[in-house]
């Protein structure tokens, strides 16, 4: 029995080492396809720049480029995806993280080679480490780099490609957390200097502030925009859509509870949602509210929140946060409700369905 246990624990660990190794194999592949396809677009570029009329030498090349590159590989050359690659590379060609990156590459590499190496040498070295540097930089798909392309705001660019990176996301969910304008949301809160963190370093969680968003975009919970639903379908919904609001909710979430009952006084009590957030190491408590949101609504989250302070909450454990969700405030209200040196209680508006730029503009406006 032990042999077999010990043969069991034996084959799993050959077996995490291999499935390691091939993703290891996956993520260099990838970053070494797009590197290559970055210096495909260096090439073109290069090129186009010789060139006497260069709008019409362009298409002329990208259209003879294509057709040669077709018969010799086959798909995946085609004018408009060469001129993606053309573009990719105008692109991060002048970003100010890559530049940096090679800057410092550039400078470590000097400093290691002797002062009596031929001058060759050191050009070599200087660019096999840049080569390394280029591939090592690329860490998502070409998917995601078409993508990211479209975003002509650099420091928007940035913190999307930043938090695609942190937290995984597929092409998908990166275009979701777009069209949501994650970063727009976010920038709210934040003064310049935090506006400008978000696009060097994404999202940082630091204070109870750092997680909320207003409003949070639950569009994909398919519920009609006015009120043709109740407060229990609209948890339902998110119930069923967990990992879609766990993804809006943001980083360091995991689900604890619904309807979470707590009893005092013979009086029973039921939270929505009750969330835990590793990073902050803190209870969030969420509250559903359909329509106007209500001092009395703020008061009741505090209970809430007391309580899980008082006999919930661990002693290496930081303060509970609550967050009232509501379809629309008075932002004096919950200013005049809450204390002014409030950094726990929380109260933000939902969409469910997507809004359109127009829409995103009043929303941030008010």
């Amino acid at each position: 029995m032990i042999r077999t246990l010990q043969n069991k624990e034996l084959f799993q660990q050959v077996v995490d080492l291999l499935q390691n190794a091939r993703q290891q194999v996956l993520r260099t592949v990838n970053s070494t396809m797009v590197y290559t396809y970055f210096e495909i677009g260096r090439i073109i570029v290069e090129e186009e720049q010789n060139g006497k009329e260069r709008a019409e030498y362009g298409k002329q090349l990208l259209k003879g480029l294509s057709e040669e590159l077709k018969k010799e590989f086959g798909k995946g050359f085609s004018v408009d995806n060469l001129e993606n690659m053309r573009k990719f590379y105008l692109t991060y060609s002048i970003s100010e993280f890559l530049t940096r990156i090679l800057q410092i590459q550039n400078s470590e590499t000097l400093t290691r080679i002797s002062e009596n190496t031929i001058s060759q040498s050191v050009n070599g070295e200087l660019e096999n480490q840049k080569t390394q540097t280029l591939i090592s930089f690329f860490k998502l798909t070409w998917t995601h780099y078409v993508f990211l392309m479209r975003i002509d705001d650099e420091k928007e660019r940035n913190f999307y490609e930043i938090e695609s990176i942190k937290n995984n996301w597929s092409v998908r969910e990166l275009k979701r957390q777009y069209d949501s304008a994650l970063y727009t949301r976010l920038s709210l809160s934040r003064d310049k200097e935090g506006i400008l963190k978000l696009s060097k370093e994404g999202q940082i969680i630091e204070k109870p502030k750092d997680i909320i968003k207003d409003p949070y975009i639950l569009e994909f919970l398919g519920l009609p925009e006015m009120h043709q639903y109740s407060e229990s379908d609209l948890e339902e919904q998110i119930i069923n859509k967990l990992e879609h609001f766990l993804l809006e909710l943001g980083q360091g979430f995991a689900f604890v509870a619904r309807q979470k009952r707590i009893t005092f006084d013979g009086k029973h009590f039921r939270i929505d949602l009750v969330f835990y957030n590793r990073i902050l190491k803190s209870f969030v408590l969420i509250d559903l509210k359909i329509g106007e949101l209500k001092h009395q609504d703020l008061g009741q989250m505090q209970m809430y929140v007391n309580y899980y302070d008082r006999n919930m909450r661990l002693e290496d454990e930081n303060r509970t946060i609550g967050i009232v969700l509501c379809q629309n405030k008075s932002d004096l209200v919950v200013e005049y409700t809450l204390p002014e040196n409030n950094e726990q209680i929380f109260a933000s508006k939902y969409k469910t369905v997507l809004p359109t730029k127009e829409e995103f503009k009043r929303l941030i406006g008010n």
